[in-house]
């Protein structure tokens, strides 16, 4: 395909036809798609009117896409503030941030866990170690307030153990 073919009927079919092969693969935000089709070589008005009639068709949905971002970062052990990051990188409008968010399952368990394993046995009461073991759960988007309670409740939890 030829890079930024003028837009006519034929480019908008082939960047639909594309943009459906690429849906079948796993699911995108209007962003990312009309991003990759216009990586792939489609002119930027053949993209956007096939994003936006696979848009009217429900192919595309920003407001079913951005919970699934949700989950699955969370998923992984992320953080609100890097699950945020996240649906930012991929175009997903703000507006639709807060009540993806809402979707956002309890992090108290994921979260403890991370945190004794960052520690690897050490005590949380080892300065250093714990330092190093926050640092790292705040780049992964937990807030200072987070961190802080699951390392009472690790505290607490050590201190019954003894």
């Amino acid at each position: 395909m030829k890079k930024n073919v003028e837009f006519d009927p034929e480019s908008v079919a082939a960047a639909k036809q594309k943009a459906l092969s690429l849906l079948d693969k796993r699911d995108y935000s209007r962003a990312e798609l009309l991003r990759k089709l216009t990586e792939k070589g489609y002119a930027d008005a053949a993209a956007q009117a096939a994003v936006d009639r696979l848009t009217e068709l429900g192919f595309v949905d920003d407001g079913r896409y951005a919970p699934i971002v949700v989950r699955h970062y969370a998923a992984k052990g992320y953080g609100r503030a890097r699950v945020r990051m996240e649906l930012q990188r991929r175009g997903i409008p703000k507006a639709l941030w807060d009540t993806a968010l809402e979707e956002m399952p309890e992090q108290d368990e994921t979260l403890d866990r991370l945190l004794r394993a960052r520690l690897r046995g050490a005590m949380p009461d080892d300065r250093d170690a714990l330092k190093r073991a926050t640092d790292a759960l705040q780049r992964r988007g937990y807030g200072w307030e987070e961190i802080s309670v699951a390392v009472s409740r690790l505290r607490t939890e050590s201190e019954e153990e003894s």
